[in-house]
């Protein structure tokens, strides 16, 4: 499969140099002219106008993913515990579903674990696929991987959900290479394309210096994964659906593996996510000292504290309360930037947030194109000042 120029047509406008991702076509005595560097992605040929460019690769046809219906979500449960992030996915597979025309479905996989139908459907599931075996009891990834991949080639959805867990992240990949599909993981927004009625996935790439959008035009079914507390839950009262009982056949042999015990380890600190008001510092707090005026403002509001990764790299805050691509993602009422920047990867973290203010002296620091309130001027002299007037309202 080549690609190659027709110098009679080619008016070296260098379009095709522009366009070209590896830097393959240069221009000789006028005339494109194609390297070996060449991969033959046809960037080039898109943007030629004067049809100079030629290949002889057949284009990819699409194929027919009509009988492929359904948002399903991955219902992740442990000790017969759902979590949090399957319900926060039920909630985004709804207006997904919506778009689409489609239906929402759960799947639930373990032992003895048809209670959790209720809270599936009430929060939003129309379908609850409920496969229940001994050997599903504890997650092992080939007991989990072989009957979510069978009930995926059998029932055929159009969009799988997981959330971006440790389950999440092992089952996902090993999932995605048992049925031949793609896989995006830790999205951070999801969207449907209504023209190509294809399911759009929004990640950081490149080290969280861009958000990149990935589409899978090719395979079915569209997977991706989501960090917890991206998306919202929405609980739809008095929702009621059909529970759909599979059959699982599992042998501990083919399996592998075995659980011979578990530990919990204690969490520390704090939970972010739980937090309705965080006040969160960057490199403008400048040291360990700055931070006790945000500890000062999060106690008059009842909030937390969090921090960038710059402020936990310092050692100004513990790991446990970083936000941003690398550490949690909060959904809060209200998230109170004190000189951060608004670098992508800490509003990865926390564009969930239903109120943003940012206190920054620099007019132009790009964490005010997302806030809904900004105050320009020095952090150590309006936090304080907020902290007083927040505490003198609560005394009268």
């Amino acid at each position: 499969m080549t690609v190659w120029i027709e110098t009679e047509l080619c008016n070296g406008c260098k379009r095709c140099i522009k366009a070209c991702p590896y830097g393959a076509v240069e221009l000789r005595d006028g005339k494109a002219h194609i390297l070996e560097t060449c991969t033959s992605c046809g960037a080039c040929i898109e943007v030629c106008k004067q049809k100079a460019i030629q290949t002889d690769i057949e284009p990819k046809v699409i194929p027919d993913f009509s009988d492929w219906k359904g948002v399903w979500v991955f219902a992740e449960q442990r000790d017969g515990a759902l979590s949090r992030v399957s319900l926060e996915l039920l909630g985004k597979a709804q207006s997904l579903a919506a778009d689409l025309g489609q239906e929402v479905s759960a799947v639930l996989l373990g032992h003895q674990v048809s209670g959790l139908t209720k809270i599936l459907f009430e929060y939003g599931a129309t379908h609850i696929y409920l496969a229940q075996h001994k050997a599903l009891t504890d997650y092992r990834t080939i007991a989990y991987a072989k009957v979510l991949g069978s009930l995926v080639m059998e029932f055929r959805p159009n969009i799988l959900l997981m959330g971006a867990t440790h389950i999440g992240r092992d089952l996902g990949p090993r999932l995605s290479r048992r049925v031949g599909v793609g896989l995006t993981a830790d999205c951070t927004e999801l969207t449907i394309d209504l023209e190509e009625r294809i399911l759009l996935q929004t990640r950081p790439a490149f080290g969280g210096n861009v958000m990149a959008t990935i589409a899978n035009r090719y395979s079915r079914p569209q997977m991706a994964t989501v960090r917890p507390g991206v998306m919202e839950a929405v609980r739809k009262a008095g929702n009621k659906g059909n529970v759909i009982t599979c059959k699982v056949s599992l042998s501990e042999k083919e399996i592998g593996t075995k659980v011979l015990e578990q530990f919990k380890e204690k969490k520390k600190g704090v939970s972010l996510s739980d937090a309705r008001v965080i006040v969160a510092g960057g490199r403008g707090v400048g040291s360990d000292a700055g931070m006790k005026s945000l500890f000062s403002l999060a106690e008059a509001l009842g909030g937390e504290v969090a921090g960038t990764r710059i402020v936990v790299e310092e050692g100004w805050l513990p790991v446990e309360r970083q936000v941003g691509q690398t550490g949690q993602t909060v959904r809060p009422e209200i998230y109170i930037a004190c000189g951060i920047s608004g670098a992508i990867q800490h509003r990865a973290g926390m564009l969930g947030s239903r109120y943003v203010i940012a206190i920054n002296k620099d007019a132009g620091a790009p964490i005010f194109q997302v806030a809904d309130w900004g105050i320009v001027g020095d952090l150590h002299q309006v936090v304080p000042e907020l902290t007083r007037a927040i505490s003198q309202s609560k005394r009268k």
